[in-house]
């Protein structure tokens, strides 16, 4: 009984549970990143490089069952081919770099929201002298500059 207390204690701590919600707002997030650069950012970049359609932008390295040419990625994996899928690489990257900037732009927004830490007050090392006004150290029994008995 006492390992179940210990884990309810821990899957409840404020921490975890804020992870558990991250994983799944990234996880949401991450197909909408997808969906942007699979439909909306690719094909414009296809259309300016030449008609290319990134999804099926593959090199073969073996060919399989059927012979080449594949009209894509899907078509070459069904016969069996081995191919080298550049497209879906750079689409992946190309979601990376969106995802990590938008990391990048909540994190920056979150810092400047957060107030400074309070600074602590510095100790007090020193001590006036009630005669001269001198500053002494706080341990001196006499004043340096007037060698009056201090308090």
């Amino acid at each position: 009984m006492s390992v179940l207390k210990e884990f309810r204690e821990f899957a409840m701590r404020g921490n975890v549970i804020d992870l558990a919600v991250g994983v799944v707002i990234g996880g949401a997030f991450g197909a909408i990143v997808k969906s942007l650069v699979d439909d909306v950012i690719m094909p414009p970049i296809g259309l300016l490089v030449g008609n290319v359609d990134f999804a099926n932008l593959f090199v073969v390295l073996k060919e399989g069952s059927k012979a080449a040419p594949y009209a894509s990625v899907a078509a070459a994996k069904a016969a069996g081919a081995v191919t080298l899928n550049i497209g879906l690489f750079i689409n992946a990257l190309v979601s990376f770099l969106i995802v990590a900037f938008a990391i990048f732009m909540l994190i920056k927004t979150l810092n400047r929201l957060q107030r400074p830490a309070p600074v602590a007050p510095a100790a007090v090392t020193t001590k006036e002298c009630r005669y001269c006004l001198s500053t002494v150290p706080l341990a001196a029994s006499r004043c340096p500059h007037c060698t009056s008995q201090l308090d």
